[in-house]
């Protein structure tokens, strides 16, 4: 194999590929540079096909972070488990190469993403799509690509292909756009309340991008491209299907128009289970094995009858499986406050689909820390989808979150962080978790309309109410039909979902993910103006049950006050070890207290007497007198001619015997005691070292006719120098060490 190894421009940056020097034993390899990012892409197939009725690919992003230049966290310090942004990423090359196998494909695939350097500015991801797709092109697998794609932002009015981290931090759009040369076939995005009209001109934007990658991978193809193996495709076996399309054909057709999802899908299953025992009974194989694998074959094939009746149905007769017309949302409900002791709750129901999402409010430093290759290292609003087997009426696997739930709970948080208030104006780590109860499609997309609600519910001033959508597309032939708010079947018979998520003023989210080669622009344009129209009713129905966000946060949530410190003075707050703040907090009955770089105090209790207690005493900490102020003071120390007053925690001030009356005072130990208090006015503040004086005097009324007493000459103690040089420090130390002498 000879090493090949070309760069080309895009957008700004270089793209450098290499091949035939990295990895040569895998089916197909490359070494995508993309400036400083380095992504080893490596895809591989199994010799034999499976025995499965699905394609078994396994899409893999690795992230080392060494390629950041850091160390992992955790007791081992390597890496473990994947972060949610690799299992996002995972997802986000998988649903745009998956579609491109041929049908039937049943080998093995593999496709490893090693992110090896990392260009923050550089988008690992885009590097990794790109590479996942030139390494498949390039095998010897069967792959009906290339595919690429870009992340398109919007800087002061202008769309930008894979905005760097600064320019994504100002964006108003986050879009990723992936499909082929001839069509888009995915799509990501989060975004500022951008119209449909914005949102379709950045679609369209990308995909021009991505047709300038395609014709790189085009190139790269022609020069290194193995030759392709031969597979055979998984066909049913043709007496299975005889026999079927004899004896249950029509009573599963009969079935799909059953009102009730349990009671159609109840039925479908019947007959199905007849349908193998049948085939079992009925037809004969040439062997035990054959058999076998036909039993198993005669579920595929009922379950193919009831998806070609679904499409059937709605692109001939425009009749859905539950009766409702093409553009028809199912019925709707909300409600609020159903959990006593949460922070915030409320349930949103949607035909047969319904989630409850339970919001709770902590402090500042209880965000989620990020060990990843973002830029992000921080997070204070948590999005989190939980999908139980028993949702569905199944028996299952229960643990942690899978990549569906990670990718659904993404999507929720990302529709809805757009109308956060900022960490200044409310400054809590939020967490909203959104619990499936029962599902037939569109989840994610109630979980965003329960979010939104349960935020509201519990206090969180956002901007605008936040709902969510999903469309789906059937095309049969060159008809096609855009269905609302699709259910279950409808979701997996059909060849697109696009969840759309949004307020009245415009877009927060999408999600878009196609099973056909490509949609056209106009269908996209129905689609959008479809889902307008769909979330503005579901928007109607929420704000029913609650029309605006809660004056104040529930009882059960911690309270919270906001003060801002010089920066040179969060060390006084917190003091040697953090001996002073703990002393607050102790003092305050275990006050939380967030200290920001930005000298931003935030404290948090149930009880707001305690709050208020903190605040002064840090106020106290980091206040300086001023000349003019008044205070009551405490004697804290008396001398002959002066006493020491403490004005506020950490500032004494010194008040002079001649201070103290507008009367003369003989003996000051007469007039002020330790623990006294005396009411002064700052009247100098002495430059450099801070030193405060104060006059209680200047509180009380000047007597009528007062004169100041007149006070004689200074002494000149220089009088009795007989030496006519210049008088200087180092003169009187000479002649004070000399008197001693005497």
């Amino acid at each position: 194999m000879e090493k090949y190894k070309k760069s080309f421009e895009f957008h700004g940056r270089t793209i450098t590929v290499e091949n035939g020097e990295i990895a040569k034993q895998a089916g197909g390899s490359v070494l995508v540079r993309y400036d400083d990012t380095v992504v080893l892409s490596a895809a591989t197939a199994s010799k034999s096909a499976k025995d499965t009725d699905f394609f078994p690919l396994t899409v893999v992003f690795q992230e080392k972070l060494y390629a950041g230049g850091s160390i992992p966290g955790g007791f081992l310090r390597r890496e473990g488990r994947p972060s949610e942004f690799a299992t996002l990423t995972s997802r986000l090359i998988d649903r745009p190469i998956r579609p491109l196998f041929a049908e039937g494909f049943r080998n093995e695939v593999q496709v490893v993403n090693t992110v090896m350097s990392n260009d923050p500015d550089a988008s690992c991801q885009m590097a990794a799509m790109f590479g996942s797709s030139l390494a498949l092109c390039v095998s010897d697998i069967p792959f009906n690509g290339p595919i690429a794609g870009v992340i398109v932002g919007k800087v002061d009015g202008k769309l930008i292909i894979n905005p760097s981290v600064e320019e994504s931090e100002k964006s108003v759009l986050l879009l990723t756009v992936a499909g082929t040369k001839d069509a888009i076939n995915m799509v990501e995005a989060g975004a500022k309340e951008l119209s449909e009209e914005e949102m379709l001109e950045a679609l369209f934007f990308g995909h021009e991008a991505i047709k300038e990658l395609c014709a790189i991978q085009e190139e790269v193809i022609a020069a290194c491209a193995k030759e392709k193996m031969e597979v055979e495709l998984y066909e049913i076996n043709p007496l299975v299907k005889e026999y079927v399309n004899e004896h249950g054909k029509a009573r599963i057709e009969e079935a799909v128009s059953i009102k009730g999802k349990l009671e159609r899908y109840g039925k479908i299953d019947e007959l199905i289970e007849e349908m193998m025992e049948a085939v079992k009974a009925n037809v004969t194989f040439e062997d035990e094995k054959t058999m076998e694998k036909a039993i198993k074959q005669t579920r595929e094939y009922c379950v193919e009858i009831e998806a070609a009746e679904v499409r059937r149905l709605i692109s001939e007769d425009k009749v859905r499986p539950d009766g409702r017309k093409l553009d028809e949302i199912r019925p709707l409900d909300s409600q609020v406050d159903l959990l006593p002791r949460v922070h915030g709750s409320a349930m949103f129901t949607r035909g047969e689909t319904q989630v409850m999402s339970i919001t709770t409010l902590g402090s500042l430093d209880e965000y989620q820390i990020i060990d990843d290759l973002t830029a992000e290292k921080e997070k204070r609003f948590m999005h989190q989808y939980n999908f139980p087997p028993f949702s569905v009426g199944e028996v299952g696997r229960m643990g942690s979150a899978g990549r569906r739930e990670i990718g659904h709970g993404a999507l929720g948080e990302r529709a809805l962080a757009q109308v956060l208030p900022s960490k200044e104006e409310f400054p809590y780590t939020i967490r909203t978790v959104a619990e499936v109860l029962e599902s037939n499609g569109s989840s994610s997309q109630a979980s965003i309309c329960a979010g939104t609600m349960s935020l509201m519910a519990a206090g969180v001033p956002i901007k605008a109410m936040v709902a969510g959508v999903a469309m789906g597309l059937i095309t049969v032939g060159d008809t096609y039909a855009v269905l609302t708010d699709i259910q279950g079947m409808e979701d997996h018979y059909g060849d697109m979902d696009f969840k759309v998520a949004g307020t009245r003023k415009g877009i927060t989210a999408l999600q878009m993910d196609i099973k056909v080669d490509g949609i056209s622009q106009a269908i996209l344009q129905e689609a959008l103006d479809q889902a307008h129209k769909g979330r503005m009713e579901i928007l109607d129905n929420m704000e029913q049950t609650i029309s605006e966000p809660r004056p104040t946060v529930s009882k059960y949530a911690p309270k919270f006050a906001v003060t801002h410190v010089p920066v040179d003075k969060i060390r006084d707050v917190i003091g040697t070890g953090g001996k002073t703040i703990n002393q607050i907090i102790e003092d305050c009955d275990n006050v939380k207290i967030s200290v920001e770089e930005d000298g931003t105090i935030a404290i948090y209790h149930m009880d707001q007497e305690m709050i208020d207690k903190a605040v002064k005493i840090i106020e106290d900490i980091v206040r300086v007198a001023k000349v003019g102020e008044e205070f009551d003071a405490k004697v804290t120390t008396v001398r002959d001619s002066f006493a020491f007053v403490n004005l506020f925690t950490g500032t004494d001030a010194l008040l002079h015997v001649s201070e103290i009356s507008w009367e003369r005072v003989d003996d000051i130990k007469n007039v002020l005691h330790e623990g006294d208090m005396v009411h002064v006015k700052v009247t100098s503040i002495e430059e450099g070292t801070g030193k405060v004086k104060v006059s209680a005097r200047e509180c009380l009324p000047k007597p009528e006719g007062y004169v100041e007493p007149k006070r004689g000459p200074k002494r000149d103690h220089g009088s009795r120098n007989n030496d006519k040089r210049p008088f200087n420090k180092g003169n009187v130390e000479r002649r004070v060490f000399k008197k001693k002498e005497d």
